[in-house]
């Protein structure tokens, strides 16, 4: 059980749209460090030009098609002891949210933290972390300083046609057929990030842990991966607390985000 704080704005209270910017999560961790930020602090672009992804990839949006925002949060020391309880909620928030469009069923969280509608990617999450604001160096008679993360969310709301690269895109209006209201929905997932927040800071590691593996895509189900140049199958069986994904074939086998690229 991890021990409270005190209490903050909820998520989105300060929800701040940018017509354009290079990324949200850029703009949010700048903000942080200039001590213009605050907890729940959310920054929500129209228009991203070099949106991030994982693994240094580049998020492609159409302007104003999608939820495109970056949550600012303040850790407290269990959080940093245990990260991945953060990116654990974060992904769950965007699936609560999401399911109740697209459909409980169908909507899955895959490893590490993308947002799936059946095999088709519908969203994804990237968290990073900032060790203090103010851009300077803590003398050695203060207090440590508190440790922040900017969680920049990107998901496919009203976009119809997506880059003929990217493998396996969808949009909430290509499943639903419906056009949304694009803020109207990111203020809703701040609720539902605000949710799981509190969550973090009342329910064990172990609890969120099971609810995050109970959603995971393709768990159980046997997948193709590619690790450096070998390519094999393997059963995913779960993630563990380290945010290391778990697998069997003809051994156990651990691995970290980024070790492996999935191929099925």
């Amino acid at each position: 059980m991890l021990s409270q704080t005190p209490a903050f704005p909820p998520i989105g209270q300060s929800f701040n749209v940018l017509a354009s910017v290079d990324s949200t999560n850029n703009y949010a961790m700048a903000q942080v460090r200039a001590g213009l930020a605050s907890h729940g602090t959310v920054y929500m672009a129209l228009e991203q030009t070099a949106g991030k992804g994982q693994r240094g990839r580049q998020w492609i949006t159409q302007a104003g098609e999608n939820i495109m925002l970056s949550a600012v949060v303040r850790l407290n020391q269990p959080l940093v002891a245990n990260p991945f309880m953060l990116s654990a909620s974060a992904a769950l928030s965007c699936y609560d949210f999401f399911k109740i469009y697209a459909g409980e069923d169908f909507t899955r969280i895959k490893w590490p933290n993308d947002l799936y509608w059946q095999d088709r990617k519908a969203g994804g999450i990237l968290i990073e972390s900032i060790s203090r604001a103010g851009g300077r160096e803590a003398n050695e008679d203060e207090k440590p300083a508190p440790l922040w993360a900017v969680i920049g969310i990107g998901i496919n709301i009203n976009q119809g046609a997506f880059d003929p690269q990217l493998k396996n895109p969808v949009s909430l209006k290509q499943i639903t057929g419906k056009n949304w209201d694009v803020f109207l929905l990111a203020k809703e997932l701040c609720n539902r990030l605000e949710e799981r927040y509190q969550n973090i800071l009342s329910q064990s590691s172990s609890d969120i842990l099971k609810e995050y593996n109970s959603v995971l895509y393709k768990r159980l189900q046997r997948v193709r991966v590619r690790k450096e140049n070998a390519v094999f199958e393997t059963t995913i069986a779960g993630v563990d607390e380290d945010g290391r994904l778990n697998t069997y074939d003809t051994s156990e086998r651990s691995f970290s985000s980024g070790e492996i690229e999935w191929l099925t």
